[in-house]
């Protein structure tokens, strides 16, 4: 048997963290067994499903490189296959056509719950062969009214409904349009779907899924309910903790194979292994092994993670990224030095390729004036001197590189009989335009000879003008 296993999002919203989250076990449950991944839109519902979402979809697949060997197929596009699978229960006595108004359900409702009793449909139309005048009727399925259904789950083991307990639910709306839980079954059935791998707030769904398929004829699939995803505080995951967009994530500089790594440690270890390759993940991964248990989001843990990414992945898979962020921030990456060569120089003090791109804008745009505060501090009367004495020496460099500027800067600063640290700093500003920035001599070396001394010769001349305006 071939595994196959599908991600079945609907379009009437972005694709969030717990969509990602799915699809991931998803693929790497196909993709450990040698199997096929399957994407599936379910677009039945017209009035909120929007081809807008459907986009988002397909663009946060693609970004988090999770890739589908078939689809995507879109359900509106499937109701040939519906309608047949509808005449087939209604022949087959498994369905019938309910004339109930909502007014009569309503009261229904009312009824059952002030007699303490679970709201649910009581079956009146069950039995009726009449047509009602003025009532586009549904179609509702004949869930069986005694014995037990057992769910055999992957995750959370043997579960087993009373059939008392689940009505005869809506296969069919009154305007021809499939339920989920009708289309759901249909889809599956016929893409060859042998395990579904989904939220467990779907989990009290299945059994009367599982009724369809037996009615159907189908063959059941293999069921793992995931445990749902908690904010850090325990509360249901909303926007405050993380489930947005997750292109939002791209637009902060995250990387999506630390995405992905942090994901697949929601609800699934190996030992205490925090990194995973994606092909260790492809090898390790055992939807079994799932927890019950609800994971909780931390976007510090995330953070964190995204960090030991980008100190170790090669610097040619971050520049793409980087890149981006730069045209993001309105700077052109080509006026600058190579973006490999910024990576490697920024790697360690970005948690994500978002900050490297804010924190390097100084390499790929002049600045007239460096940060006031800054210059107020380390550009003073007293630092001119040395300022121009190692003003001299890089000009005079014959290879600009950060060894040579190295032995310049730390030849000017002995003869200045100076520490280091003293005309460092002053050094950064005037080449960064603020306190903070890689290695002195790494920094001078990415700003470039022309603009380096050019960015001295406005230092000296800021310090010049605030001599005279003080004497």
């Amino acid at each position: 048997m071939t595994v196959k296993t599908r991600f079945a999002p609907s379009p009437t919203g972005y694709l969030h963290i717990g969509g990602v989250r799915t699809a991931l076990f998803c693929w790497l449950y196909a993709r450990h067994h040698g199997g096929r991944f399957v994407l599936r839109i379910e677009d039945t519902d017209r009035e909120r499903s929007t081809r807008e979402s459907v986009d988002a979809i397909l663009t946060g697949m693609q970004w988090v490189g999770l890739d589908w060997d078939e689809g995507p197929f879109y359900q509106s596009q499937r109701y040939d296959l519906y309608t047949a699978a509808r005449d087939r229960l209604l022949d087959t006595g498994h369905a019938y056509h309910c004339y109930c108004t909502p007014e009569e359900l309503e009261a229904m409702r009312a009824e059952q719950l002030a007699a303490g009793q679970n709201p649910r449909y009581d079956g009146r139309c069950r039995d009726r062969t009449t047509a009602r005048d003025g009532v586009d009727p549904v179609i509702r399925f004949r869930t069986p009214d005694s014995g037990e259904i057992a769910v055999d789950d992957l995750v959370h083991g043997n579960v087993v409904f009373d059939n008392a307990d689940l009505d005869d639910l809506v296969i069919v709306r009154s305007d021809g349009h499939p339920t989920y839980h009708f289309s759901v079954v249909v889809d599956d059935a016929d893409m060859g779907i042998t395990h579904v791998i989904r939220g467990d707030d779907h989990l009290k769904n299945t059994p009367r899924q599982m009724h369809i398929i037996d009615a159907l004829g189908y063959q059941r699939p293999v069921y793992g309910h995931l445990p749902m995803i908690l904010g850090a505080d325990g509360a249901r995951l909303s926007k405050r903790h993380g489930a947005v967009n997750v292109l939002e994530y791209r637009e902060q500089g995250y990387l999506p194979q630390a995405l992905l790594n942090y994901l697949a440690r929601l609800g699934w270890s190996h030992g205490d292994q925090e990194l995973f390759s994606l092909a260790e993940l492809v090898q390790l991964f055992d939807v079994g092994a799932v927890h019950r248990s609800a994971a909780r989001f931390d976007a510090d843990k995330l953070t964190w993670l995204n960090q030991q990414y980008i100190m170790h992945e090669p610097a040619g898979t971050l520049v793409p990224g980087l890149r981006a962020h730069l045209e993001g921030e309105g700077l052109d990456p080509a006026a600058g030095p190579p973006l490999e060569a910024v990576v490697e120089a920024y790697r360690e003090r970005a948690r994500t390729l978002r900050e490297m791109a804010e924190a390097c804008w100084y390499l790929f745009r002049d600045f007239d004036r460096p940060d006031a505060a800054a210059a107020k501090k380390h550009l003073r009367p007293v630092i001119a001197e040395p300022l121009k004495a190692v003003r001299e020496r890089l000009a005079g460099l014959e290879h600009w590189r950060r060894d040579m500027i190295h032995a310049a800067m730390h030849e000017t600063a002995e003869s200045c009989g100076l520490g280091f640290g003293k005309l460092g700093q002053p050094l950064r500003v005037a080449l960064a335009g603020g306190p903070v920035s890689p290695p002195i001599d790494v920094t001078a070396e990415l700003v470039g000879r022309d603009r380096a001394l050019k960015r001295l010769d406005h230092a000296l001349q800021l310090i010049a003008e605030r001599a005279a305006a003080a004497g």
